[in-house]
C-alpha cells in the first residue's frame, strides 16, 4: 500500500518512477506472546493512513465481534487473519504487510510469539534488515524475549528497536521503562547488536508510534515511524566479495548461453575476470543481461544473466567469484543451527543440505553443545529438540563454496531438509573458521586445581628498570604486505633506543611451538592463540612484543587481544593491495594458491578480514620501511 501523493493525480509516471527508486526496508516484529506485535503493526498502518476504507470498515466490524479490546477498534486483526489466530488472540504464522511512505518502501513480517512457533519467527527474520523486539511493560524481559533476541543476533540483523509496549498499563512510568532498558542491556551485552534503540510506546493507543506521546514528555527520542524511515541500511550489504550462485543455465538457441542467478554479494562489471567453483576455471564476463537490456555493472541483490567469453563448464549449483577473492571450499564446517522439527536432531543422520543454489547430502557429525537462551551458557547435549539452538559440526559428502555467515549471509546460510519427507527441519549459520578435528582452546577453562603463580618482581619495578610500558604490537596483513620486514626493522629501532623488545614471527612459531599445526582456519586460530599466550608472558616480563602474523580472522584477533589485555594490545594493519603483494611474492605462494595447490590461502582461497578498528593503518605500497617504523614508534609512545 502506498502513501498519498499529489503526483498520483497529476503525473502517474513520475510517481511510479519515484516509487520505484525508493529504498526498501524489511523489518519484523517479535517478542513474547501478547506483547502487542500485531497490534503495533495495525496501529502503525492506521495512524499512517495506510489502510483502505473497505479494510477499515471490515476491521471495525470484526473488532466488535471477535476483537480483544472490548468492542473498540482492534488493530491486531489487520495481520491476524487466520481463523485460529482470531479465535485464540495469538499469531501462529508469519503475516506480511507491504506499505510505503514518501521516504521508503516497507515489508513487515509479523512473527509469532509462542515458543511453539519459534521456527516461524526464525523464518520471518531471515531476510530482514531491522527487528522490532516488543516487551510488555508489565512483565519486563521474558524468556521468549531473550530467545527472539538471540535469534535476531544469530541472524546478523544489525538494527534493533526494543519497543517497551503497553506503557499505558503502567501509568507511562519512566522508572519502569528505565528498569526494563537496564535489564535488557544486561542481557544484550553478550549479543552482537551494533545499532540498538529503546522506545516506550502504547501500540493500542498510538503513543510514540507515528506521533510523539503527550503522556510521556520525559521521552525525547524519535517515534517508531521516524526510526523506520531514517535508519541507515545502505552500508549493510556486502558489496566487496563477489558471489554469484548459478541458478539456471539459459540456452534458448545456439548463439546464446547464459547463467542466471541472483548476486548474493559484491558487484561485477563487463570484462571482469571470474572463476567458477569448484572447477576453478576462469573466464571474463562478456555481458550482463536483464529483461530491460544489458548492464555495464550489476550488484547485490540484482537477478541477472551473465554470459562469459569462453565456453567453460558451468552448471546449476556452481558459483562465480573473482579469482583474487574466493570463498572457502570444504566438505566440513562449524555452524550454529536452529532446530525446527518435532523429531530431535541426532548426530549421524543423513540430510539434504541446501546452501545458496547447491544441494548436497550430509550429516551433523558432532553436536558440540546447545545454548541456553536465558543465560547464553553452553550445555552438553546428546540432541537438539524443537526450537533449541546449538553449535554443530556439519560433514558433507562433497565440498561446497561458503563464507562465514557474519561476513556474507548469502553464502553463509543453509537449510537442513529431511530426505524422506522433504520438509525443512533446521536452519544454520556457518561460523567463520573451518571445522576440523582439533579442539578449540580459546574458551577452555583451566583445571580447577591449577593456580596462577605471581612473580616477586612487580610490573611497576619492571617499568622503572626498562623505562618503558610493555605492549604487544600485532602486525597483520596479507602475505607480502611486509609484516616480517617491518617487524625486525622495528625491533632494531627499539633496541637502538634502549628498549627491551622481541619479535614473535608467525613462521618461526610454526617451526617450533606450532610445528604440529597446518593452515586451516582452525590451525591459524590455534597458532595465534599460542602466540598470544607467549606475547602475554613477554609483556609480563616488561618487554615490548612485536608479533608478525597474517591473522586473517577479526574474531580471532579480538580473542588474542583479550588474552594479552586490550589496554596493551595494538593492531597495525599493513594495508597493501593484493596486486602489490603478488608482485612481491618470491616464493610463488599466490601462484600455487591460484592453481589450487595451496588450500585456505587468505586473499585467494580463504578470506582475509581487515581489522575493524585498527590502531594504525599503513599503506606499505606507498611508505618505505623507515616511514612505517617511525609511525609505529609514535603509536607505541602514545600508550
Amino acid at each position: 500500500m502506498s502513501h498519498q501523493s499529489d503526483l498520483i493525480a497529476t503525473d502517474i509516471e513520475a510517481y511510479l518512477k519515484q516509487h520505484e527508486h525508493k529504498e526498501l526496508l524489511r523489518f519484523l516484529t517479535c517478542g513474547s506472546v501478547d506483547d502487542g506485535k500485531s497490534t503495533l503493526i495495525g496501529r502503525l498502518l492506521y495512524d499512517a493512513k495506510m489502510i483502505y476504507e473497505d479494510q477499515l470498515a471490515a476491521l471495525e466490524k470484526d473488532s466488535a465481534t471477535i476483537g480483544t479490546t472490548g468492542g473498540n477498534f482492534d488493530p491486531a486483526l489487520l495481520t491476524d487473519g487466520l481463523k485460529a489466530e482470531r479465535e485464540q488472540g495469538i499469531t501462529i504464522d508469519v503475516a506480511y504487510r507491504y506499505f510505503s511512505t514518501a521516504k521508503r518502501k516497507f515489508i513487515i513480517a509479523d512473527t509469532p510469539g509462542h515458543e511453539q512457533y519459534t521456527r516461524n519467527m526464525a523464518t520471518g527474520a531471515s531476510t530482514c534488515d531491522l527487528a522490532i523486539i516488543l516487551i510488555d511493560a508489565r512483565h519486563g524481559v521474558s524468556t521468549q524475549t531473550k530467545r527472539h533476541s538471540f535469534i535476531v543476533s544469530l541472524l546478523g540483523i544489525k538494527h534493533v528497536i526494543v519497543a517497551v509496549n503497553k506503557m499505558d498499563l503502567v501509568d507511562f512510568s519512566e522508572e519502569t521503562f528505565n528498569q526494563i532498558q537496564s535489564d535488557y542491556i544486561d542481557f544484550a551485552t553478550r549479543l552482537d547488536m551494533k545499532d540498538l534503540h529503546f522506545l516506550p510506546l502504547s501500540a493500542l493507543h498510538g503513543d510514540n508510534v507515528v506521533d510523539h506521546s503527550e503522556h510521556m514528555p520525559w521521552y525525547e527520542g524519535s517515534t517508531l515511524m521516524h526510526l523506520l524511515e531514517h535508519v541507515h541500511i545502505a552500508s549493510d550489504r556486502n558489496l566487496i566479495d563477489f558471489r554469484y550462485p548459478v541458478q539456471f543455465v539459459n540456452r534458448p538457441h545456439l548463439d546464446f548461453r547464459g547463467f542466471c542467478g541472483t548476486i548474493a554479494s559484491g558487484r561485477i562489471h563487463k570484462g571482469d575476470e571470474v572463476m567458477v567453483l569448484p572447477s576453478r576455471k576462469t573466464s571474463r564476463v562478456q555481458s550482463i543481461v536483464t529483461y530491460d537490456g544489458e548492464l555495464e555493472e550489476a550488484f547485490a541483490p540484482l537477478a541477472v544473466t551473465l554470459t562469459l567469453e569462453d565456453e567453460i563448464d558451468v552448471s546449476r549449483g556452481d558459483m562465480l567469484v573473482r579469482p583474487e577473492n574466493v570463498p572457502q571450499m570444504s566438505d566440513s564446517f562449524d555452524a550454529t543451527i536452529v532446530w525446527m522439527a518435532e523429531e530431535p536432531l541426532l548426530p549421524g543422520k543423513q540430510f539434504s543440505i541446501k546452501q545458496a543454489t547447491k544441494t548436497v547430502t550430509g550429516n551433523i557429525s558432532t553436536l558440540r553443545y546447545k545454548i541456553d537462551v536465558n543465560s547464553l551458557h553452553r550445555e552438553d547435549a546428546p540432541s537438539l529438540a524443537l526450537n533449541e539452538i546449538g553449535r554443530c559440526q556439519v560433514q558433507l559428502n562433497q565440498p561446497i563454496a561458503f563464507d562465514g555467515y557474519r561476513n556474507n549471509q548469502g553464502t553463509g546460510a543453509f537449510i537442513i531438509i529431511d530426505r524422506i519427507t522433504n520438509v525443512t527441519v533446521g536452519a544454520g549459520m556457518i561460523l567463520q573458521r573451518t571445522a576440523g578435528d582439533k579442539q578449540d582452546h580459546w574458551d577452555d577453562q583451566a583445571d580447577e586445581h591449577l593456580q596462577t603463580e605471581r612473580s616477586n618482581v612487580t610490573a611497576e619495578e619492571r617499568q622503572a628498570r626498562y623505562g618503558q610500558q610493555p605492549v604487544t604490537v600485532l602486525l597483520t596483513g596479507l602475505a607480502g604486505a611486509g609484516k616480517t620486514t617491518i617487524a625486525y626493522a622495528l625491533e632494531r629501532k627499539l633496541f637502538d633506543t634502549g628498549r627491551a623488545c622481541c619479535v614473535l614471527d608467525g613462521q618461526n612459531m610454526r617451526r617450533g611451538i606450532s610445528r604440529d599445526l597446518g593452515f586451516t582456519a582452525d590451525d591459524r586460530s590455534e597458532n595465534l592463540r599460542r602466540s598470544a599466550e607467549v606475547a602475554k608472558l613477554m609483556n609480563e616480563a616488561g618487554m615490548v612484543c612485536i608479533a608478525a602474523f597474517l591473522a586473517p580472522s577479526e574474531e580471532v584477533r579480538q580473542k588474542a587481544a583479550e588474552v594479552v589485555g586490550r589496554e596493551q594490545f595494538l593492531v597495525v594493519h599493513l594495508n597493501a593491495p593484493i596486486e602489490v603483494c603478488r608482485e612481491r611474492d618470491q616464493e610463488g605462494l599466490y601462484g600455487a594458491a591460484d592453481a589450487g595447490d595451496i588450500a585456505n590461502f587468505p586473499g585467494v582461497s580463504a578470506p582475509y578480514e581487515e581489522p575493524v578498528d585498527a590502531d594504525l593503518v599503513l599503506a606499505t605500497h606507498e611508505l618505505d620501511v623507515e616511514q612505517c617504523v617511525e609511525q609505529i614508534m609514535t603509536c607505541i609512545a602514545k600508550q
